[in-house]
């Protein structure tokens, strides 16, 4: 169960991990890659809301992995891309650091100004930058699968960061994907009746106006971004398309070095999210 603490409360960390934690973070930073911290730290750092955690989140633009893996491994950590859509690690012993450059759908990437916009904050002793809530938020929309949902983290991060949340960004960022937006916000307003007043009335009506509208094309079937397991079934008999799978193909090739073709994208690693 997670275990309820000040904002201000240190996370209680072993020693191996803060070790490793500390050495990726001096890396990075010497090596002039910028980054943001998310997973459990910051939601801590945002919610007080505190669970081990054996890894530590650190998102950062898709072009900086490569330079920040040769750091770590310089550093003397163990390094590998698990999933070259999203996802690299460094490791020491039972300990890692998620490299993380996306989303493992393929909807959501990481930008500069993800970082740009990130918070300024301390942990382990040290300055780092927090990614901020909305993009928190953006990064957990698409962690819906049976195994493994988010919503309770969204809500917790609007209970406690909604009223003085950007959400015209975080709007813009969700574009049309909308009605996962809406999805949690009405989780939201269900689960806090009382605090429904911090997500903006002009947010409420636009959205819920949208959602009175026959929806606009392309209407494709987006039933694997919301679980590839739960809606096999769509895909392998009813021959709908792998709207994820497509998606990740082509953010696969995007991301894939200069002078190489895209190559087949790999299957997804267990969906993410960021604590």
């Amino acid at each position: 169960m997670p275990r309820r603490v000040s904002p201000r409360s240190p996370p209680i960390v072993v020693a191996e991990q803060r070790q490793l934690f500390q050495r990726v973070l001096r890396a990075l930073s010497r090596g002039g890659v910028n980054h943001a911290v998310a997973g459990a730290f910051a939601f801590q750092h945002y919610t007080g809301i505190w669970r081990f955690t054996k890894d530590l989140d650190l998102f950062l633009p898709a072009e900086k992995v490569e330079v920040a893996l040769a750091l770590c491994r310089t550093a003397g950590l163990v390094t590998e891309i698990t999933d070259p859509v999203w996802l690299a690690k460094a490791s020491a012993g039972d300990y890692y650091v998620d490299l993380i450059s996306g989303m493992s759908t393929g909807v959501f990437w990481v930008t500069p100004e993800w970082i740009d916009l990130a918070h300024e904050g301390e942990i382990l002793d040290q300055r780092v930058r927090l990614l901020a809530p909305e993009e928190m938020i953006l990064s957990k929309i698409f962690v819906t699968r049976r195994e493994r949902f988010d919503g309770s983290d969204i809500c917790h991060l609007i209970y406690r960061c909604g009223a003085t949340m950007d959400w015209d960004r975080l709007q813009r960022h969700v574009g049309q994907h909308w009605e996962m937006l809406l999805w949690h916000l009405l989780l939201f307003r269900y689960v806090y009746p009382a605090a429904a007043q911090v997500v903006p009335e002009r947010l409420w009506r636009e959205l819920l106006e949208r959602a009175g509208q026959p929806p606009a094309p392309p209407l494709e079937f987006r039933g694997s971004l919301i679980d590839p397991l739960m809606f096999e079934v769509d895909v392998s008999q009813w021959g709908l398309e792998n709207l994820e799978e497509r998606l990740r193909r082509h953010r696969h090739g995007m991301a894939a070095p200069p002078g190489r073709g895209p190559r087949p994208a790999p299957a997804p690693e267990p969906r993410e999210g960021t604590g």
